[in-house]
């Protein structure tokens, strides 16, 4: 689901058009911290209560990191970034302690310039199985980005097929396919590939986060 984005706006002034590619989130963390698995980051963190800090840019990702927070019973700064470039340059210089972000960032990982504990998929990445899920470490904490494409409301229906089309014969392409993979984005099954499933996703997203973004009082930033 994609909490990064105002549900009510997507409802009410957007046509779906089709489902893209989905991912797991990476729990992405500085080389110097002595932890080396999810559960001594965990441990941690409790030792260190308010002093350790976390990099957030979209809302999807404070909300994600303030999932973690309470079900850790754990207590760390957030420090806002305007999206994901600058916070992972910060992680990789050691100005702040952690940040979830997408699989696109392994490759910061494998440089040996971050180091990464756990993913929020019910199943390790295809392009890291090394690395294991939440739920493997005994914190059931589930979580995915999908991307979308939509247009405006009002848009006519056969320019929605058309680009419905359109998108289903690019994600089709091997090429296309292959260089998403290897990010760690996911397919939709092509029946999935609909403005239908679009739309009750969002419907989905808004019923399950909505209540708990206002409850949390968090806002866009």
């Amino acid at each position: 689901m994609a909490p990064s984005i105002h549900f009510h706006t997507i409802l009410n002034d957007f046509a779906p058009i089709a489902p893209l590619v989905v991912a797991s989130i990476v729990l992405f963390a500085r080389k110097t911290l002595p932890a080396q698995d999810l559960n001594e980051f965990i441990a941690w963190l409790r030792a260190n209560p308010d002093r350790a800090s976390a990099g957030v840019g979209t809302l999807g990702m404070r909300l994600l990191t303030m999932s973690f927070r309470m079900n850790t019973n754990t207590r760390f700064a957030l420090v806002p970034y305007r999206g994901a470039a600058p916070a992972l340059q910060d992680l990789a210089g050691g100005q702040i302690d952690f940040c979830f972000n997408t699989p696109e960032q392994l490759q910061l990982v494998r440089s040996g310039s971050i180091k990464a504990y756990a993913a929020t998929g019910d199943m390790r990445l295809s392009v890291a199985p090394d690395i294991p899920t939440f739920a493997e470490a005994g914190l059931p904490l589930f979580f995915s980005l999908w991307f979308g494409l939509f247009a405006p409301k009002r848009i006519p229906r056969q320019i929605i097929v058309t680009l419905n089309t359109a998108v289903r014969e690019a994600l089709a392409e091997p090429e296309v396919r292959g260089r998403l993979a290897d990010l760690g984005y996911e397919f939709f099954p092509p029946e999935q590939q609909s403005p239908e499933t679009l739309g009750t996703m969002v419907r989905a997203g808004a019923e399950k986060w909505w209540p708990i973004i206002k409850e949390l009082g968090i806002k866009p930033e």
